[in-house]
């Protein structure tokens, strides 16, 4: 009888280890858990009870480094992890902490014109620019609280998509324009981006399934259309992230300023997977053919073009002619990849997706999720160490592993009701 090494068995034992946690993470306990790991990282500290809302800015350990900012998109991404907290773990508590956030977002954020100032100091106004990004998650957040059973919630989605047609909506371009001084209403900066448009589209498909009313659904359609298909015709196939005033691709935008955090100069890989994730959402209720196979084009390009096959994880940025430009690897890139791969795995049953899922997580499980506090760094250099113990700083506050969690917890339920 031939004699197997110890070597051997441990190898075996290491590989089916390995297998046994790759398998784990498809599971919807794993994803739960995962959920209420991060949400119980910033609960209970960063409930503001002084001046209302939340505490965003928090070090890796929990520590508060800024009790005052209080961030338009923080806000209302806090007000999202509640909402889906509360429907996926069944936690009252979680639910006065969204009511808590709704009333911060009405009696602080919210202007006497219907719109909402960006940065707050406490309760004082820093800044009042009206940002069509901003007012997205506003939209998301609402959406978020009808879902979680706050009905009243419904009307304020109502409420915001008219101020959005009203002031950010330009119907001879089907886009919305990204930013309108705080002074003059018909003061519109001349830059267009894809990103608000973008998040806009998400945040429609979800006021859509919080309302059923068609509108919200028309409108995420129409939108994905122009940014998937009309814009990105016109680049072989790819979504480029600025425009000028008439959307003309702009070229030169921010191109000395790649590292730019809200508006970086390239193609952003993550990106082109947020909206393959979106379009799959999209297709559940307008089964057209063209969004599987965007989305399938999207994801394949964005792993082809991003990953790094020597330290693993996604390269953020890439240049017209293909050249990384900025090699650092954002946890929200990594958050929605992951996503993507899973909803394609469901929808074409082809295992490669649910391999990219697997390799996705094994990442992020072990650079990116802290498991010695909870939640997830945000940012690490291309040899996967972070920069900073700045675990929050605004407007970050993980909503995007927690809606990919829920993504993926419910295109496990989608897909195995039909």
């Amino acid at each position: 009888m031939m004699e197997v090494s110890d070597d051997i068995y441990t190898t075996v034992k290491v590989n089916n280890q390995m297998s046994a946690q790759k398998m784990e993470y498809r599971e919807p306990k794993f994803l739960r858990d995962h959920i209420e790991s991060i949400i119980s990282f910033y609960h209970p500290i960063c409930i503001d009870k002084k001046y209302g809302g939340y505490i965003n800015q928090l070090r890796d350990d929990g520590t508060i480094f800024d009790r005052m900012t209080k961030h338009l998109v923080g806000t209302c991404r806090f007000i999202y992890n509640y909402s889906i907290g509360s429907i996926v773990l069944v936690d009252d508590s979680y639910l006065e902490a969204v009511d808590h956030g709704l009333q911060f977002l009405e009696t602080s954020h919210r202007q006497e014109d219907g719109s909402y100032a960006w940065i707050l100091q406490g309760k004082i106004v820093e800044d009042r620019t009206r940002h069509c990004y901003g007012h997205a998650f506003v939209l998301l957040a609402y959406a978020a609280a009808a879902k979680a059973g706050m009905h009243e919630a419904i009307n304020k989605c109502s409420e915001i998509y008219n101020l959005l047609e009203n002031r950010f909506w330009q119907p001879e371009f089907e886009l919305y324009v990204d930013e309108i001084s705080s002074e003059s209403w018909g003061s519109i900066d001349p830059y267009r981006g894809q990103n608000a448009n973008m998040h806009m589209c998400e945040a429609m498909l979800s006021a859509f399934e919080a309302t059923g009313e068609d509108r919200y659904l028309d409108r995420a359609h129409t939108l994905a259309s122009r940014i998937c298909l009309d814009l990105s015709d016109e680049v072989n196939g790819l979504i480029w992230e600025h425009y000028n005033t008439d959307w003309s691709h702009n070229w030169q935008y921010n191109k000395k300023d790649p590292k730019n955090l809200f508006r970086p100069y390239g193609y952003l890989p993550g990106h082109f997977t947020e909206w393959a994730k979106l379009l799959l959402i999209l297709q559940r209720y307008k089964p057209e053919d063209w969004l599987l196979e965007k989305s399938v084009d999207l994801f394949d390009t964005a792993l082809e073009k991003s990953w790094d096959t020597v330290h693993g994880g996604m390269n953020y940025t890439f240049s017209p002619d293909g050249t990384i430009l900025d090699s650092d690897r954002y946890y929200w890139a990594l958050s929605e990849t992951f996503a993507a791969a899973a909803l394609l795995g469901y929808k074409t049953r082809e295992a490669k997706y649910w391999d990219w899922y697997d390799k996705i997580w094994t990442f992020c499980d072990t650079h990116l999720v802290d498991h010695k506090y909870g939640a997830w760094y945000r940012v690490l250099n291309h040899n996967n160490q972070k920069y900073d113990d700045l675990k929050s700083p605004p407007s970050k506050t993980d909503y995007h592993p927690v809606a990919a969690c829920y993504e993926v917890l419910r295109a496990k339920h989608w897909d195995t009701s039909k």
